[in-house]
């Protein structure tokens, strides 16, 4: 690309991201309508598509079979649709990015959301957004199919497809920026960025049409003061090493699941249904996505028993059914994960802490969340954004970095790009471009890039 096209084409692909803004908004907002709608009729023996709870219903034996039927239906889609369609959605999407020139196949961009309705409307333990962001990227993707761009701009946006994605479902224009940035796109360079802020802010604006402008999650606000700060270590250390040990788990299972002779793509995640259908007769609070129990958790209002079992029990049913290959995503079961533990640590430590359980729980998300992908600065941003506390983010980018320091030096690769490290893949740790003159001068070798004046 010659130095003088340049305005020209980021103009262009500029207007192409605020279609694939627009796009990748409505996909998202249809998926989850579909998956109220599976929820609704599934639990609650009604026809609507408000996103609902699964738990809340009055439950029968046989709801727990639910997510058995669940899975089996997403293991007929990977085995005879698109294996692509399997596991969280951002390890696939950054593949696409790093392997095959960010093309997704227009049959994984109809086929994913379809296999994550399924299974998370069956009551499978799984978020919505790593489906979503993968989904948001096949958007993009597609759009930079079917118009001709060059490799480098068909990244691009697939990031804005997926920055669009995360915006829908979290209300989160500024993190969704830094978080495809940070996984994605694995630049920092104004001809990437600046259609990625485009599409995330058209985002923002039609997602107001379809959810409304209010923010994911509403916390009680809190000051953080010089007293605390010895604590936000402590929890700097205990989220770094918690995200390790889940992220080490977590492809155990995978591991597990796959060593079991005679299960292929599609038996795999019945059997991973079996597994976790007992445990959610113990604690139906582990079924769906959980959004209601992040909520309860960040302002405190859940007892500790519950808080032990939604740890426990969602840790395990989530481990164990995306373990074994089906389809759904990482964000919301981590947010339950490090929300619960949070809010045990500030059951025991307040009044020591000077930090109410619900910011603790807070903080734990946030540095489990940034330990775990290795975006450290993201998961500050987004946390922040997430609850509209700005006055936290300090605090939240002290006790995330701390995390991820931690987990860094037990683990190498994320929980993102360990599916991806362990078949031989090659992930950059660090790719930054400043100010350059060619996008195409930028290597992933794992060092910091300055595109030189004469390029």
């Amino acid at each position: 690309m010659e130095n003088k096209k340049l305005p020209y084409r980021l103009f262009f692909i500029s207007i192409l991201a605020c279609i694939a803004g627009v796009v990748a908004t409505g996909t998202a907002a249809l998926l989850i309508r579909l998956i109220g709608l599976l929820l609704n009729l599934l639990f609650h023996g009604r026809y609507a598509w408000t996103y609902v709870e699964a738990y809340v219903a009055h439950l029968s034996w046989w709801s727990y079979l639910i997510p058995v039927l669940g899975a089996a239906l997403a293991g007929i889609l990977i085995k005879y649709g698109s294996v692509q369609i399997k596991g969280h959605g951002i390890p696939e999407a950054m593949e696409a990015v790093l392997y095959r020139e960010s093309r997704i196949p227009l049959r994984v961009a109809l086929l994913k959301p379809l296999s994550a309705a399924i299974t998370i409307g069956s009551g499978g333990p799984f978020g919505a957004e790593g489906p979503i962001i993968q989904t948001g990227g096949a958007v993009g993707s597609l759009v930079g199919q079917v118009i001709p761009v060059s490799a480098q701009e068909r990244k691009i946006l697939l990031a804005c497809g997926a920055a669009a994605g995360t915006v829908a479902i979290f209300n989160t224009t500024i993190a969704a920026v830094f978080l495809t940035t940070e996984l994605l796109l694995f630049e920092f360079s104004a001809i990437s960025l600046i259609p990625v802020i485009i599409a995330s802010a058209t985002a923002y604006f039609f997602r107001g049409l379809v959810f409304g402008a209010d923010p994911a999650f509403l916390v009680p606000t809190a000051h953080i003061g010089m007293e605390s700060f010895p604590w936000l270590i402590v929890f700097g250390v205990i989220a770094g090493l918690s995200a390790a040990a889940l992220t080490k788990t977590l492809y155990f299972f995978e591991d597990l699941m796959e060593a079991i002779p005679k299960l292929d793509n599609m038996t795999r995640p019945i059997f991973g249904a079996v597994l976790f259908a007992p445990l959610a007769v113990l604690e139906p609070r582990i079924l769906g996505v959980g959004y209601g129990n992040i909520k309860e958790i960040l302002f405190g209002n859940l007892p500790l028993s519950t808080l032990l079992s939604l740890f426990f029990f969602k840790g395990l049913g989530w481990l164990v059914a995306l373990g074994s290959g089906t389809s759904g995503g990482v964000l919301a079961p981590l947010f339950i994960i490090s929300g619960s533990l949070g809010g045990i640590l500030g059951h025991f430590l307040y009044p020591f802490t000077h930090i109410p359980g619900g910011i603790v729980a807070l903080l734990m998300m946030a540095a489990m969340f940034g330990a775990g992908t290795h975006a450290r600065l993201s998961a500050a941003i987004f946390a922040a954004e997430l609850t509209r506390d700005f006055q936290m983010l300090v605090p939240l980018i002290l006790v995330t970095a701390v995390a991820e320091a931690v987990a860094l030096r037990l683990l190498p690769y994320s929980i993102m790009t360990g599916k991806l490290v362990r078949r031989g893949v090659q992930v950059p740790n660090k790719f930054i471009c400043v100010l350059e003159k060619s996008p195409d001068a930028c290597l992933a070798d794992g060092e910091e890039h300055k595109i030189r004046a004469g390029d």
